[in-house]
């Protein structure tokens, strides 16, 4: 069986795990039955959490209040008319509402090139992460040394952080992803990475190709919510203008379409690839406002994302795999296209996972023949097709 585990004993978890095995232990490849359509369920009596979005057993009064049995959270429930119905979920703030950003909140930003940097570790929770602050140094080195960042445009958001605005909350994060985009012109290069916790939540509003929405968890998000892939797609993707790039890069469980971007790419272990439309079946257009947006992201929505150190030797402290890989890959060989980077990245991470089982031709062998679904593979996404053999890798 495959390590996905960090070596952290005395107990082993995967380093983007599900945030507890109650909450979220019908993540990954399993999907509730009979929640497709919320309206046809809640005629029947049935109604939904509105925290997580499971289903909810009947209250016995006219008007309690359900805890439910997979986030524990209590939701007001009412009956209508012989009609069971929660109370929504806490409506989402407009992502303009309450994020302005004072003068001199984040650093003002000079030349073509800014980056937003967050690794959230969860200190002092059961959900604590060891690595995502290297992640983030990591990620600055390269950014500095490779392609020539100025340092004083990278903002930086962990829990390391003395200054409180820098701490990765919800509303913290919200308006450091409004500063990134914002005043941004033609041949401004735009880099997003996180690295922290993933989730699944079900889709109520036919938003999503699978049926599920996927989020990003900030530090506070037991108490201020999680950001989900459609606030996210709206702050940092929509406002691109023309001639303006993001990068995204995402190293969190379920992150393969966190940017909510039309056009997944599909390759194979033999360099066959092509570009999946995920348009969502509302109709809702998500793509920028003539930019270019391209999201590299740890693992599929429906996998994990695990530590380097939980199986590679050369890591002598904690970091992301996908991280890890990213960075390997891209310092391995300047000039490299998105195909050859996104394979170098999914070698690395294979390899990896199973170099501590079996070594040498053997465990190459192994490795090989291992389907590519028990894996954490990386994943490309963008906001318009091209040839990802043909088209360099530049920040």
């Amino acid at each position: 069986m495959l390590a996905y585990a960090r070596a952290k004993p005395p107990c082993v978890m995967p380093r983007r795990a599900h945030i507890s095995s109650d909450i979220f232990n019908l993540m990954g490849n399993t999907r509730p039955v009979g929640m497709a359509n919320a309206s046809a369920a809640a005629v029947a009596g049935t109604s939904w959490c509105g925290h997580c979005g499971m289903s909810l057993a009947a209250p016995s009064g006219p008007g309690s209040s359900v805890r439910c049995a997979f986030c524990h959270r209590l939701t007001r429930v009412e009956r209508h008319r012989g009609v069971t119905l929660a109370d929504p979920s806490p409506p989402r703030a407009a992502v303009s509402a309450g994020l302005e950003i004072p003068a001199g909140y984040y650093p003002s930003v000079s030349g073509k090139k800014r980056a937003l940097l967050v690794g959230v570790s969860y200190r002092g929770t059961a959900h604590e992460l060891k690595g995502t602050v290297n992640d983030v140094k990591v990620m600055r080195r390269l950014l500095c040394g490779k392609f020539g960042f100025p340092g004083d445009c990278i903002l930086e958001l962990t829990e390391n952080e003395r200054d409180p605005t820098r701490v990765p909350t919800r509303a913290n994060l919200l308006r450091a992803m409004r500063w990134l985009v914002e005043g941004s012109g033609s041949g401004d290069s735009l880099v997003f990475h996180f690295s922290g916790h993933g989730v699944q939540k079900l889709d109520l509003n036919d938003d999503e190709v699978d049926g599920y929405n996927e989020a990003l968890c900030p530090a506070d998000f037991e108490q201020s919510g999680k950001i989900l892939d459609d606030e996210i797609n709206e702050i940092i993707v929509r406002p691109l203008g023309r001639g303006v790039k993001l990068h995204a890069v995402v190293d969190t469980c379920h992150s393969g379409t966190i940017l909510d971007l039309p056009y997944l790419c599909r390759l194979s272990r033999t360099g066959y690839w092509q570009w999946e439309n995920h348009d969502r079946p509302s109709g809702a257009r998500k793509r920028p406002n003539g930019g270019l947006a391209i999201s590299i992201s740890g693992c599929s929505d429906d996998q994990k994302s695990a530590d380097a150190s939980g199986f590679s030797s050369e890591s002598s402290s904690s970091i992301g795999a996908m991280t890890d890989s990213f960075i390997k890959a891209v310092e391995a060989e300047p000039g490299t296209t998105y195909g050859r980077l996104l394979s170098a990245m999914r070698a690395r991470i294979r390899d990896g996972q199973g170099s501590r089982r079996l070594p040498g031709r053997l465990g190459s062998f192994v490795r090989c023949m291992i389907p590519s679904s028990t894996l954490q593979e990386p994943q490309l996404c963008s906001s318009e097709m091209f040839d990802i053999y043909r088209k360099p890798f530049l920040l």
